[in-house]
């Protein structure tokens, strides 16, 4: 998620169903305060939130209607990157240039898709099940075209080409 300005509510529980939120340093507030409005926050705000910051923090800062800058969200989790930007504009094009590194060349995307199946599904999970669940996805990897082409691109020492399979 993109965040250049304040990123209150709804805003922040979309937010926190991306798996990474980048902040325009400076520029907004980050909170669930719909305590003020007699409810809790519905849209899976109450659970996300308490998974990326904790428990405890996360009933405060509902409980409270509490809202923390960018900067503070950064040290709590909830800002993955902040960055600086002199416009709107500017820092599009920082996400953007920040998101592309996750699909550069060199990147599987196949094993990227897992990494993240992985982490979401695993975290869930008793560890010995989140265990089995990435022996079973390496396996699925191991057997991929993407896989094959990347040890024969180290072992030829060139930039692999993956396609997703």
């Amino acid at each position: 998620a993109a965040l250049g300005g304040h990123c209150v509510g709804g805003g922040l529980e979309v937010a926190l169903a991306c798996d990474l939120r980048v902040a325009r340093r400076g520029s907004g507030k980050l909170g669930l305060p719909e305590v003020s409005l007699g409810v809790l926050p519905g849209t899976g705000g109450t659970q996300r939130l308490a998974r990326v910051v904790g428990a405890s923090k996360a009933i405060a800062m509902m409980a409270g209607g509490e809202l923390v800058d960018f900067e503070e969200g950064e040290r709590l989790g909830l800002v993955d990157r902040l960055v600086d930007a002199a416009n709107e504009g500017d820092f599009l094009e920082l996400v953007l240039a920040h998101a592309r590194g996750f699909c550069a060349p060199g990147k599987a995307p196949l094993a990227v898709g897992l990494i993240k199946r992985a982490v979401k599904t695993g975290a869930e999970l008793p560890l010995e099940a989140g265990l089995t669940l990435e022996r079973e996805l390496q396996a699925r990897l191991f057997a991929s075209a993407d896989a094959r082409e990347g040890v024969r691109a180290f072992v030829e020492k060139r930039t692999p080409n993956f396609e997703g399979r």
